[in-house]
């Protein structure tokens, strides 16, 4: 078995803010507006991998964020959600997995509520502050960058991870992390090769854990291990990328 395991947005769903052309189809609704995109070719490409590779999208959402998508390429078999702390298997969550996953950041549990503490007092907050199935924080925040800069400054927390994507705030156990999980999957489904896709900070271990993965050029990371392939950029980065596993599959199988 071949996993594809790919991040969701702005990997291969794209917000409604983002300009991907006319050629595209709607894959999200959430409060009866449409408000994310995948464009025809990105479909058909991906039907085509799913003949030679199980898609497992990897995702930061939760699990009901995760539900309001529709790729439009039937069932998925396996998703992991909440970066990777809740497996979804034909749309079901695993308990063995989730349990699993809380014992894993256990020992992170009291960093958390000190990060999720101090975000109650940050008065550039937007969203309440959230704690994600027990395993991570979350909220939004003007200013996110700052917001990131003063948490490490005053919590020095050596066990987490603090990022920020948009204006959204994350504070997540560093051993709850993509390419943690994709390997757990890769050895419970005993996956021959494991691909990668992802644009984003999150994405980084799934993309070094992977036997061949891809990036976006304008992320700009240096120092990538060279089974990771970054795209050029000359067309959507959903299709540039399935190119590329096509490419990658026709070489292994």
């Amino acid at each position: 078995m071949v996993l594809f395991c790919t991040d969701l947005d702005q990997t291969l769903i794209y917000s409604y803010k983002h300009e991907i052309g006319d050629r595209k189809r709607c894959v999200e609704i959430y409060q009866g507006r449409e408000v994310s995109y995948m464009t025809d070719a990105t479909l058909r490409l991906l039907t085509e991998l799913q003949k030679d590779a199980c898609i497992v999208p990897v995702t930061t959402r939760t699990v009901e964020q995760y539900e309001r998508i529709t790729l439009g390429t039937g069932k998925i078999r396996y998703a992991l959600v909440c970066n990777g702390g809740v497996l979804l298997k034909d749309g079901k969550k695993d308990p063995a997995w989730y349990q699993q996953s809380l014992e894993l950041v256990k020992d992170a549990r009291h960093t958390l509520a000190q990060a999720a503490a101090y975000l109650e007092t940050e008065a550039g907050r937007t969203l309440d502050v959230r704690l994600i199935e027990g395993l991570f924080v979350f909220t939004k925040c003007r200013c996110p960058q700052d917001v990131v800069k003063r948490l490490k400054q005053k919590l020095r927390l050596p066990d987490v991870n603090i990022f920020c994507n948009g204006e959204k705030v994350y504070v997540v156990p560093k051993i709850l992390n993509k390419g943690a999980a994709v390997a757990r999957l890769r050895e419970q489904v005993r996956a021959d090769a494991v691909l990668a896709a992802g644009d984003s900070a999150f994405d980084l271990p799934m993309l070094t854990a992977a036997d061949f993965a891809a990036a976006p050029a304008q992320c700009g990371w240096k120092g990538l291990p060279c089974h990771v392939q970054v795209m050029p950029g000359k067309k959507v980065f959903s299709e540039e990328l399935l190119e590329a596993m096509q490419r990658y599959l026709l070489h292994i199988l």
